[in-house]
């Protein structure tokens, strides 16, 4: 199984930036640039990417203590996809974010780390554009 882990800084609360990755159905906000749509269906989000890519993604468990977003690939390219984002306080307006994804065949890391790479990008950017 191919894993990636990415963890990126950002100059915003932990509070902040939970607030906005708990919201299962406004993937497309977060990752603006990234994806370009996301809709909620029963237990599950369907995203689109920038690229035309779409994959549905179970709701696997949002940890509002934990500050823990977990999900699941169940329709889409990979065969086994799992990720989850976890926030850090790491002081008062800065925060850790980090994105571990296991995926599977090990061929699709050759998609999932460049979409991991930009998604990371697009997440910290549009984090600290928000009014803090």
């Amino acid at each position: 199984m191919g894993s990636i882990r990415k963890e990126i800084t950002v100059a915003v609360s932990a509070d902040l930036a939970w607030s906005v990755l708990r919201e299962a159905g406004e993937a497309h906000k977060a990752f603006a640039g990234v994806l370009t749509d996301c809709r909620l269906e029963g237990d599950a989000r369907i995203v689109t990417f920038a690229n035309g890519m779409v994959a549905k993604e179970r709701i696997v468990d949002v940890d509002d203590a934990a500050m823990r977003f977990v999900y699941a690939v169940v329709e889409g390219a990979p065969t086994h996809h799992n990720a989850s984002f976890q926030v850090f306080a790491d002081g008062e307006d800065r925060c850790r974010i980090a994105w571990i994804t296991d995926v599977l065949p090990n061929g699709f890391l050759e998609v999932a780390g460049p979409l991991t790479e930009a998604g990371s990008a697009a997440l910290k950017r549009n984090l600290e554009a928000l009014p803090s």
